[in-house]
């Protein structure tokens, strides 16, 4: 019966978004498992900078980190994926209480905590196969020495949110660290040369190009569509306007595309909007925080301000750690 609901969760969502004016498809419908292997490629291409950039941050500043977080703390966090900048999180914190990796797909979970159990043996792992779109109820049995929650949100996947999709999603966020809690997130900051930004998203070895079509294999593996692939082109240009990459499949003919029972025309050069990925402002991305019951307490960049990995504490806290940069 989940299976059915899931199915028709897909169904509806893939409808919904390719009936609007500007046809969509939800991005995180792009991590299944190829898509999850894939994006693990693409976080290892030379053009996209912010894995290594953020890598490099913790690298550098995890110690703070882990210091401003504090001991006993439980570590949560959304689209865990790989895991492997949370395995520097997890491995300078003091006494960690637990990690709750929460991921869409169950066969990227599975890799990530055999992998960590192994390299982390001390550390306890609660997994949840869950989408933290939707409302997330946390494990019963998590240690009840914890001092606190903290939400870690790498990679920029925040950006992923248009801003009305971000409000909901930071509440829950919020809920999840609760009054005692925080929440560290990681950003790619907006830059004046733009250029690096298009060329992560534009790859020269078509990496990313087969992430983004992915999703329409997916469509009719799943759901039994008819896309023709080898029809639709990927394309992410940046809008210096809305300080975004837009991920777009563009469809390369006039063509007319099925999923049960619903018929979908595409113009020659229509697209849809596979994804977005927003640059952010940090004192605007905080104000975002604010608004939800996050106050501002760290802040760590590389020297070039490419990226930002943010600290925040739930505002009934005082700030701890090392002081704002």
């Amino acid at each position: 019966m989940e299976s059915n609901n899931v199915d028709q969760s897909f169904l509806d969502d893939v409808v919904d978004g390719l009936s609007q004016p500007q046809k969509t498809l939800h991005p995180k419908y792009l991590y299944d498992d190829d898509g999850s292997l894939l994006f693990e490629q693409i976080c290892e291409l030379d053009e996209y900078y912010l894995t290594r950039t953020e890598m490099a941050i913790m690298e550098a500043s995890c110690d703070e980190m882990a210091t401003a977080i504090g001991p006993d703390a439980v570590i949560i966090e959304p689209g865990s994926g790989a895991g492997t900048k949370t395995k520097l999180l997890l491995g300078a914190l003091r006494t960690p209480a637990a990690y709750v990796p929460i991921e869409i797909s169950d066969d990227a979970l599975s890799r990530s905590t055999t992998i960590l159990r192994k390299d982390l043996p001390k550390v306890r792992v609660f997994p949840m196969c869950a989408d933290f779109t939707n409302d997330v109820d946390l494990p019963r049995d998590l240690p009840s020495h914890a001092r606190r929650r903290v939400v870690y949100f790498p990679g920029s996947t925040i950006g992923n949110f248009e801003p009305h999709d971000r409000l909901p999603l930071l509440r829950r966020f919020r809920k999840l660290a609760g009054n005692e809690g925080g929440a560290l997130m990681g950003v790619d900051l907006q830059k004046a040369d733009t250029d690096i930004i298009f060329r992560a998203y534009n790859d020269s070895r078509n990496v990313t190009a087969a992430f983004t079509t992915n999703i329409l294999a997916r469509i009719n593996r799943e759901l039994g569509a008819d896309f023709d692939l080898e029809q639709f082109t990927h394309y992410a240009p940046y809008d210096a306007k809305r300080h975004r990459i837009e991920v777009r499949l563009c469809s390369n003919v006039e063509q007319t595309v099925t999923i049960r029972g619903h018929t979908f025309n595409f113009a020659r050069d229509e697209y849809i909007i596979a994804e977005y990925s927003h640059k952010f402002d940090i004192s605007s991305f905080s104000a975002e925080m604010e608004a939800v019951g996050f106050r501002l307490s760290n802040v760590w960049t590389d020297k070039d301000r490419l990226f930002g990995v943010l600290f925040f504490q739930s505002d009934c806290q005082k700030a701890t750690g090392s002081p704002l940069d």
